[in-house]
């Protein structure tokens, strides 16, 4: 049961002198190994002694930094050959931090400021605090210091602290350090819950011993013992605030491994609550006072050393004080732990999951210990459910017999045996979310210790309808999933998602891990259902309110990422699992078919709407013969909308939805019968009807005869009426080799439309590609046209770097900078060679490039889709070399996923046709790969 950290724990618990200030702790290498301390105190004491203060401190300062650098370059290398051995390594910086400090100390004291006889006032203590104090430090800590006078500070003891600090500031060591009185501590300890936490924390280094103790025992007596629950609900408070910062999930893909949820904080704010109220200086102690089981030990000390296994290498690579782990990180400390490639899965997707796994694990333990403090009244109690409130008004309990109230929570009733009953299992999530109540924890050990018994309901029909139940319920769908996960009871009675279960994708697109956010996805649907999101997405809102089949689109969302970490395309492998899935949940054939075609599709509507022209009408009759019905479609696109939104804070935004909302209305009034019967010719009338009635209101009808024979067919298609109208007004004034240009606002699409107009030069679209992306604006949406006199009609729509439209007080300053690059005053080309460089963070990242022609998806054009990794000047690069080789590109649709971008153009030969000669487009494709892996040089 003993594991390094708690060794650690124990032996710093006790306070020692200076020479032997961590002994007893885990080292990483015999102490020898990492300083020899014989050799290097005889080393100070000849160097003090060298003639002339400044010259002897130099010398000092001189053998400690050497011995400290040897000192962490062995530790470093003793953990690279034992990778997991880092508890011992946190140890050995502790170890080391000691013997630096309590020889900087007594060199200081004894050589280069002595004082024979001191008096009472010139006693001193140092401590250790904080992190120090447990004697636990990665690489590049910092050194918490606490000099503990008796009184007022005398000149000499000013001198021998400034000096001990300056020494230490010259090694190169983060120093924090107080200078306070015994009363000090406690006056501020009561103030202030950081510096009360610090004093928890206190471990005697070196000089007056009997003042350390006279702290430690007040600290006790006067404040700590009379101040438990205060002290609880404020490192409790404090934990969630320190959650919210991070992002308040344990399950972002980029952690932060010492501050985020289910992280290293998390672990020692048990500790501290721990410490503070049973005395408690390890976490077996906590098995004697009732707080924690055996095996809740192990899985504490387990998670904790993992943790500290990785940061402390992920300090060594970073080379400072890091703590998120970044994906480039991620890779990295993966291979230093000898992570490797699986069937599926990349080493670091394997190395994440163990991660994920102990922070859920972090999370149990936690809400184990809040419940048993609210049992012990040291934290406030959870107030009883309103439905349970309701009933307990009228004298009886509600819970079925099998079942009890205790300490506000559901529990088994006592004498149940829930291994001889598993339903029960089950049954108790069911009950928690109908009478409003949280699960005790003593009914969570219990499902933790049987969840053999939940992996037998599997065939089991009134297992299945409970947890159909639980999927369904209109209360709290996401509390109960994610407690049968976290629980480990979803994995156990359906193995396909525990393969899922704490499951990372890597990629910068998903913010969470697999389990996570199919759970995220469900919890949206649930508050759609419940009208909480008319505002977001009122068309699914409205489908939502009128009626869906609800077991169809929640077994839908459940399953529709269950294949991923599977070989194969995860949506292929998700509809297979369905297919064996569903029908052991008790659903029929239809019902299965339905989830099973959705889980296939699942992608599809996203797919189309970013990466298609929906305007053109074959894209919409060719997505509407896979969809087929009104109710697919119904059910389709709410799935759509939870799988997007659950990807991430800020995935979700009005471009996203219109483009859905868009193809979801013309593709339904195809299925229906009720989309315009008009031919090509007869839209292209239609359009320009539209434009004369406009245009008519500032212009003569000359002008406006003039302006509709000056565009080709595809021009009245591709525009709507009011950009046309902006183009002919931007025709009237225009003067030769001038580049016209507005900004506008376009909220509806939640992006903002730059348009140009000018005289048409080869490669126009390229130009304005790079100009726009040199003034730093995200391309989402593009199109071009050029007109029989020899001008170009040209749209873009574009979002900053955050995903959102400009600001109108930034407006102006994207159109000057735009204008600067098409006139030539900035050159593109060269501008990206300096900004096309993959950063560190993005560099391990398998984004395969892709070149795709399509010519079936478009009536007149062809469609050139290229998926590549992101990158500044990718669009720009990738139109240069089309307008190089004579391709006119009439419209391109961006869209990027994360690290990924997927660029699509609509595209005509220099003769008007599509790109039908095989020879040409692999001549094409070559010169585009050669443009994304050369980044841009070969353009």
């Amino acid at each position: 049961m003993d594991s390094a950290l708690s060794t650690r724990r124990r032996a710093a618990s006790v306070p020692s002198e200076a020479d032997h200030a961590a002994d007893g702790l885990p080292l990483i290498l015999p102490a020898g190994e990492i300083i020899d301390m014989p050799a290097l105190a005889r080393a100070i004491e000849a160097a003090a002694g060298t003639p002339g203060a400044a010259e002897a401190r130099s010398a000092c300062v001189a053998l400690l930094r050497a011995a400290k650098e040897e000192a962490h370059a062995a530790i470093a290398a003793a953990l690279e050959a034992r990778p997991f051995a880092g508890p011992e390594a946190a140890s050995s910086y502790a170890w080391v931090a000691d013997r630096i400090v309590s020889l900087t100390i007594s060199t200081v004291q004894e050589r280069l400021h002595p004082l024979p006889n001191p008096t009472a006032c010139e006693r001193m203590a140092v401590l250790a605090v904080g992190g120090y104090g447990r004697a636990e430090m990665a690489p590049f800590s910092d050194v918490d210091l606490l000099f503990l006078t008796p009184y007022k500070q005398t000149p000499w003891g000013e001198s021998v602290i400034e000096s001990v600090l300056y020494i230490l500031w010259d090694l190169k060591l983060k120093i924090g350090h107080s200078v306070r009185t015994v009363d000090d501590c406690l006056r501020l300890g009561r103030e202030d819950i950081t510096i009360r936490t610090a004093l928890l924390e206190q471990r005697f280094l070196m000089g007056d011993r009997t003042l350390a103790d006279t702290l430690d025992d007040r600290l006790w007596k006067e404040l700590f013992s009379r101040t438990g629950p205060d002290f609880v609900e404020a490192k409790l408070g404090e934990r969630g605030e320190r959650h919210r910062r991070q992002g308040g999930s344990r399950y972002l893909v980029e952690p932060n491994v010492k501050e985020g949820k289910g992280g290293l904080r998390d672990l020692q704010t048990l500790y501290w609550i721990a410490k503070y109220l049973y005395h408690a200086d390890t976490p077996e102690e906590l098995v004697e006072k009732g707080v924690f089981a055996e095996d809740e030990v192990a899985t504490f000390n387990e998670a904790e050393g993992f943790l500290w296994t990785v940061r402390c290498h992920l300090h060594l690579i970073s080379g400072r004080a890091v703590e998120q782990l970044t994906f480039d990180m991620q890779v990295e400390i993966a291979e230093r732990l000898g992570f490797t490639d699986t069937l599926g899965r990349r080493a670091v997707e394997n190395f994440m999951q163990v991660y994920f796994t102990h922070a859920l694990q972090v999370g149990e333990l936690t809400r184990i210990f809040c419940a048993m403090l609210e049992a012990q009244h040291v934290k406030s109690r959870p107030p009883l459910g309103p439905r349970l409130r309701r009933a307990f008004g009228f004298g009886r309990n509600v819970l079925p017999e099998e079942f009890r109230e205790r300490d506000g929570r559901v529990d088994f009733a006592e004498g149940i045996d829930i291994a001889a009953e598993p339903i029960l299992m089950l049954r108790i999530f069911q009950v928690s979310l109908n009478v409003g109540m949280l699960i005790h924890p003593a009914a969570f050990r219990a499902l933790a210790n049987n969840l053999d018994g939940i992996e037998t309901l599997r065939e089991t029909p009134e297992a299945n309808e409970i947890f159909l139940d639980l999927l369904l319920n209109t209360n709290n769908p996401e509390r109960a999933l994610r407690r049968l996960n976290e629980t480990g009871a979803l994995g156990a009675f359906m193995p396909e998602f525990g393969h899922i279960v704490a499951l990372m994708q890597f990629n910068m697109y998903h913010h969470y891990t697999v389990d996570e956010h199919t759970i995220q996805a469900v919890s949206f649907l649930s508050r759609i259902e419940r009208g909480e999101m008319k505002v977001e997405v009122p068309l699914a809102s409205d489908i939502m309110r009128q009626g869906l089949e609800r077991e169809v689109i929640y077994l839908a969302l459940l399953l529709h990422d269950i294949g991923k970490g599977r070989p194969g395309d995860h949506s292929e492998v998700g509809a297979a699992i369905a297919r064996v899935v569903c029908p052991r949940l008790g659903c029929d054939a239809v019902t299965t078919e339905s989830v099973e075609w959705l889980v296939r599709h699942h992608l599809l509507m996203s797919d189309v709407a970013q990466r298609r022209d929906i305007s053109d009408p074959r894209t919409v009759q060719d997505f509407a013969r896979i969809v087929q019905t009104p109710e697919r479609l119904r059910k389709l696109y709410v799935l759509t909308v939870c799988d997007i939104m659950a990807v991430g804070p800020g995935t979700w935004n009005n471009w996203k939805g219109q483009l859905l909302r868009q193809l979801y209305d013309a593709t339904r009034a195809y299925i229906t019968g009720d989309a315009d019967p008009l031919s090509r010719r007869d839209r292209v009338a239609e359009a320009k009807a539209a434009l004369v009635a406009e245009y008519s209101k500032h212009t003569g009808p000359e002008a406006v005869e003039e302006e509709l024979e000056r565009h080709y067919p595809s021009y009245w298609l591709g525009f709507d009426t009011e950009t046309q109208l902006l183009f002919a007004l931007m025709d009237e004034d225009i003067l030769p080799d001038e580049i016209y240009s507005q900004v506008i606002p376009d909220p509806e699409r939640d992006a903002t439309k730059v348009a140009f107009y000018m005289e048409d030069h080869p490669g126009i679209f390229s130009r304005i590609a790079g100009a726009l992306a040199l003034a730093g604006a995200n391309v989402v949406d593009a199109r071009c046209f050029t007109t029989t006199d020899g001008y170009v009609t040209s749209a873009f729509w574009v979002q900053d770097n955050q995903g959102k439209p400009y600001e109108k007080s930034r407006l102006d300053r994207l159109r000057r900078s735009v204008e600067r690059t098409l006139k030539g005053e900035v050159i593109a080309g060269e501008e990206f060679k300096v900004k096309d460089k993959v950063k560190r963070r993005v560099k391990d990242f398998t984004v395969p490039t892709q070149v795709i022609f399509d010519n079936d998806g478009s009536e007149i054009y062809t469609i050139i889709e290229v998926s590549a990794r992101d990158r500044p000047g990718l669009l720009y690069d990738l139109t240069r070399i089309l307008s190089g080789l004579g391709i006119s590109i009439a419209s391109a649709v961006v869209a990027t996923y994360g690290e990924q971008a997927v660029d699509v153009f609509y595209v005509k030969d220099l003769f008007g046709l599509k790109l039908h000669s095989e020879p040409k487009r692999r001549s094409i494709e070559a010169r585009l790969r050669a443009a994304i892996e050369g980044n841009g040089s070969s353009a």
